[in-house]
C-alpha cells in the first residue's frame, strides 16, 4: 500500500510526487531561508529505494559535503547493518567507500558542488552481496544556510503498511530467507509458527533493507 511522508519544516502530509512540489515553495522552509544571514548552496535531494518506491527521503545538503558524508548519512539513517562495502555511480563513474584505482574508482572525498547539478540522478550500492540499490536525483540548487549536521532530512515516507501473509494483520516480522521466493512477512503471532525459526526473522523497519542481511533497523 503506498503510503504519504510528512514535511519535517512545517508538518504538512503529502504523497512523494506532491511533497517534491510542496517543498519548493514550502512557507517554513522560505522563512528559514529569509532568516538566515551567511548563505551557501545546498541541493535538494530525493533518494528512494531502486524498486521499493515506497520507501523515500528529500533531503537537504550542502554543496561543500561530500559523497562520504552523504554515504555515512545513508548508512546511519537507512542501511548499515555489518559494515559492508558501498558505491555512488555517477555519470558512468564509481565513487567507492573503498576505492580500487585499478578499477577506475574514484573516492568518495569529493565535494558534491563538483559533481553534481539541478535535474541529474545517480546511483548508490551498499553491499555488494546482499545488495541495497538506491536511486537519487538532484531536485534543485539553492541558497541557504548549513546546519550543525552535513545532511537534513526535510521530509520522509511514512512506513508502509504491510499485511502477514497468513493472517492479514499488519506485519511485524519478516522471514530474511523466503523475502525472496515466498510469503515471508507475518505478525508475531504467525511468525512464532513460521517453520523457517525465530534465527531468520527480522523486524519490519521503514527502510529499502528492510529483511536483507541482518539489518534490524
Amino acid at each position: 500500500m503506498k503510503r504519504p511522508g510528512k514535511c519535517n519544516l512545517c508538518n504538512a502530509t503529502f504523497s512523494k510526487a506532491a511533497m517534491t512540489k510542496h517543498l519548493k515553495s514550502c512557507k517554513q522552509r522560505e522563512a528559514e531561508a529569509s532568516a538566515r544571514r551567511k548563505k551557501t548552496m545546498l541541493f535538494h535531494l530525493l533518494v528512494e529505494g531502486s524498486g521499493m518506491p515506497d520507501y523515500w527521503m528529500h533531503l537537504e545538503v550542502p554543496a561543500d559535503a561530500t559523497l562520504h558524508d552523504l554515504d555515512s548519512f545513508l548508512r546511519d539513517t537507512w542501511l548499515e547493518c555489518c559494515g559492508h562495502l558501498s558505491a555512488f555511480t555517477i555519470e558512468g563513474i564509481s565513487y567507492a567507500y573503498a576505492p580500487q584505482k585499478e578499477l577506475g574508482d574514484k573516492s568518495m572525498k569529493v565535494k558534491l558542488g563538483k559533481i553534481l547539478a539541478p535535474g541529474m540522478k545517480f546511483h548508490y550500492e551498499y553491499d555488494f552481496g546482499t545488495t541495497t540499490e538506491l536511486t537519487l536525483k538532484v531536485v534543485e540548487e539553492r541558497g541557504g544556510e548549513k546546519g550543525d549536521e552535513p545532511v537534513r532530512i526535510l521530509a520522509r515516507n511514512e512506513p508502509p503498511q504491510i499485511a502477514c501473509e497468513s493472517c492479514g494483520k499488519i506485519a511485524t516480522q519478516v522471514c530474511s530467507q523466503c523475502i525472496y521466493y515466498e510469503k515471508a512477512w507475518f505478525c508475531d503471532e504467525c511468525a512464532a509458527e513460521h517453520e523457517c525459526g525465530e534465527d531468520m526473522l527480522l523486524p519490519v523497519v521503514n527502510s529499502p533493507r528492510v529483511g536483507m542481511c541482518a539489518y534490524t533497523g
